[in-house]
């Protein structure tokens, strides 16, 4: 797990700081005044506004009472030391923001009535862990900005190179820093109040129960890592905590759920790869793993061209192909199976393809060309 205070200093910096507006205002004065806080943004005014016309739509916004609305709001003080100022280190940018449960709201304003006001407050309480932050990283930021989940875990020993780019939302300034770092910032930047805590070293044997227990008990997994041994391990330590564990995989759309809360003694994996415990799976060769991998995928299920890449592996090609539209699809459908859950809808153990392929050949070979468009 992070050492306290590395996350607030240099290339590890991801926590943000933050400041009331009223209590703490000389110290925000001296970021500016110091020239530390580069850039400074200030909308509270348009957010207040914002907030006025979301809780009455039909008003319009030049309707007066929006003012009147606006000053019960600050209640005599000025919007200067109204609600929070939050620093980021990282990008040396100082924001003006709503308190946070002001904040909350109008952020997850416009999930309604997809998810209703008491489920997004139920979902802010809820605690996810996410092992692994290629996939995973879609995962993540993708339910902060849906507002699955209000704390997070976030494990994995890898940092940012060029060849993860073709996949993970990040530019050439973020390479050589922690996966852990960059998706900590970024869900940072979309929800500055999240609780967020990052295991940059990944997990080993003696780190599960801390990933899975420590600061409050998991609500849920999110497995999305390579290692095999990590991949099977954390399962038995989720299946002995009774946690449920989301994986989606970066071909075809396939979705794994087990609902280790709701069947605790289901076999892991579904069975698919028998008896075998994380033990037997330490240290591994890479060719010793294919035919773990191809049991653990079905390889009679797998798209063609990520069966033909899995004997490549080590020889022509360093690791399995990954793909961004994978990995956005798997944020996608790992976020919407993890809302289910943890708001208790049905969601139950078993593997899902939400594979974009089908549909979209199936519908190529009936659609006429648009002759006035022209063709492509």
């Amino acid at each position: 797990m992070d050492e306290p205070g590395e996350e607030t200093f240099g290339d590890r910096a991801w926590r943000p700081r933050l400041f009331d507006a009223e209590r703490d205002a000389g110290a925000v004065q001296r970021l500016v005044d110091d020239g530390v806080a580069w850039r400074v943004h200030d909308t509270l005014d348009g957010q207040l506004r914002q907030l006025v016309r979301s809780r009455d739509p039909a008003m319009a916004a030049d309707d007066p009472l929006v003012d009147r609305r606006l000053a019960e709001i600050l209640d005599g003080g000025d919007l200067s030391t109204y609600g929070t100022w939050a620093w980021f280190p990282w990008s040396a940018r100082l924001v003006h923001l709503l308190p946070r449960e002001e904040f909350h709201e109008l952020r997850t304003d416009r999930n309604r009535y997809k998810i209703t006001r008491r489920e997004q407050d139920t979902l802010a309480g809820k605690h996810v862990g996410v092992v692994g932050l290629s996939v995973g990283n879609a995962a993540a930021v993708t339910m902060a900005q849906e507002g699955v989940g209000g704390s997070f875990r976030l494990a994995d020993f890898d940092r940012i190179e060029l060849s993860n780019l073709n996949r993970l939302r990040a530019g050439v300034h973020d390479l050589g820093i922690d996966k852990t770092v960059l998706a900590a910032r970024q869900m940072a930047e979309i929800n500055p109040y999240l609780g967020i805590s990052t295991f940059p070293q990944g997990l080993s044997e003696d780190d599960f129960d801390d990933f899975l227990l420590s600061g409050g008990r998991l609500d849920l997994v999110v497995e999305e890592c390579d290692d095999l041994y990590v991949k099977i391990a954390i399962r038995e330590r989720a299946r002995h905590h009774g946690i449920p564990v989301v994986m989606d995989t970066n071909d075809r759309g396939m979705l794994d759920i087990e609902r280790f809360d709701l069947e605790p003694g289901r076999p892991i994996l579904h069975g698919l790869l028998g008896e075998v415990r994380a033990e037997d799976l330490r240290d591994l060769s890479t060719a010793d793993k294919v035919p773990f991998v191809l049991a653990l995928l079905d390889e009679r299920r797998i798209s063609p061209r990520l069966a033909a890449s899995l004997p490549e592996i080590a020889r022509t090609v360093s690791s399995w192909p990954q793909l961004a539209s994978g990995a956005a699809l798997g944020g996608a459908i790992v976020t919407d199976a993890a809302r289910r859950i943890l708001l208790g809808e049905n969601a139950p153990s078993g593997r899902y393809y939400v594979d974009p392929f089908e549909p979209v050949t199936g519908a190529a070979l009936t659609a006429e060309p648009n002759r006035e468009a022209g063709e492509m």
